[in-house]
């Protein structure tokens, strides 16, 4: 039996382990997938061998450190330096990114949607900008601390501190890619920023899922469309699940097993 997993702090609230076992029973794969907090990101390669562990996935905050930690990359993940699907192929570790193609297939069912606007500048934020503008949609980031913010204006990306924020023109899409409410009460920007950008919106996602945010509830408020991050989670789900099984199972095969997870 081939054993997976998904690194990250914190882990408890993963629906990933959920999701893939759904899916190994369902398609009578041996494979059976967990979880193991981590606390040092330096440590993933060495973990990923000393469990034995055939591929992973990484959730926040280890998705740089990911990168960091393969062999092998592929285009994507070489281009945005943001790995969350790994896979150990005869001793080599082979790493992917599979939340950018998962967030442009749920961002894909929104209608008229132009200019989005990032919260948090981590890894996420890396992978998906940067998927988002080459699919055309123009990309802007707000962050805490400019610090983040360097690399994506090296790429080009309009780039913004709280202090600095100015709006000039709406954004159709106001996006949450921090970890802000996902265990507490806190909010991914100030609330004045928020009370600017969200009503001058046409949707906001949240890509936390399986609760309902601070922020999700802010949008609520102003009477604006709203997605967490389930969509995300399963599309990335399922292409992780076709690399780890080496595209054995199609993504319309692996989909229905995945989504129960999102029922039970």
């Amino acid at each position: 039996m081939q054993l997976f997993t998904i690194f990250g702090n914190p882990v408890s609230h993963s629906k990933s382990p959920l999701m893939h076992n759904l899916a190994f029973q369902g398609l009578g794969y041996d494979g059976v997938y967990t979880r193991y907090k981590l606390e040092d990101g330096s440590q993933l390669r060495e973990k990923f061998f000393e469990l034995g562990i055939s591929g992973a996935n990484i959730t926040v905050p280890h998705k740089e450190s990911a990168f960091e930690a393969c062999d092998e990359l592929d285009i994507f993940a070489k281009k945005v330096r943001a790995v969350n699907t790994i896979v150990n192929k005869d001793g080599k570790l082979y790493g992917y990114n599979t939340d950018a193609p998962g967030f442009l297939k749920a961002i894909s069912e929104l209608k008229d949607i132009e200019r989005v606007l990032f919260l948090g500048a981590g890894g996420t934020a890396q992978a998906t900008s940067v998927i988002l503008r080459d699919a055309g949609y123009d990309v802007t980031l707000l962050n805490r601390t400019p610090l983040r913010l360097e690399k994506f204006k090296q790429m080009g990306f309009k780039t913004f501190t709280f202090s600095e924020f100015k709006m000039s023109d709406p954004f159709d899409l106001v996006v949450n890619m921090t970890s802000a409410g996902l265990e507490d009460d806190s909010l991914p920007c100030p609330i004045e920023i928020l009370e600017e950008v969200v009503p001058a919106s046409k949707a906001s996602i949240d890509v936390i899922y399986g609760k309902e945010t601070p922020f999700l509830k802010f949008v609520k408020k102003q009477n604006k469309p709203t997605k967490d991050g389930s969509d995300m989670l399963l599309y990335q789900g399922i292409i992780a699940f076709e690399y780890f099984t080496d595209h054995q199972y199609s993504f319309d095969e692996i989909k229905p097993y995945m989504q129960q997870a999102f029922i039970i």
